[in-house]
């Protein structure tokens, strides 16, 4: 990945329980990457198919530690 961009949001409780949940069974894990990994899989199902979109996905989904 080449740069990033800071995102501030809020998310529902309910989302946000589910996602600590989530990054307390699977320590290799965080937050940025987790979300990083939705966004993508969701821009690869809804974009245009940009390839970059494809290699940040694959990047995140791979990466180690």
């Amino acid at each position: 990945m080449n740069s990033t961009q800071n995102i501030f949001t809020t998310l529902p409780e309910t989302l946000h329980q589910s996602l600590n949940t989530y990054l307390e069974k699977h320590p290799d894990w965080d937050e940025r990457r987790l979300i990083t990994a939705a966004i993508s899989l969701f821009l690869l199902q809804n974009a245009d198919g940009d390839h970059r979109v494809s290699q940040v996905y694959l990047e995140t989904l791979f990466r180690r530690g």
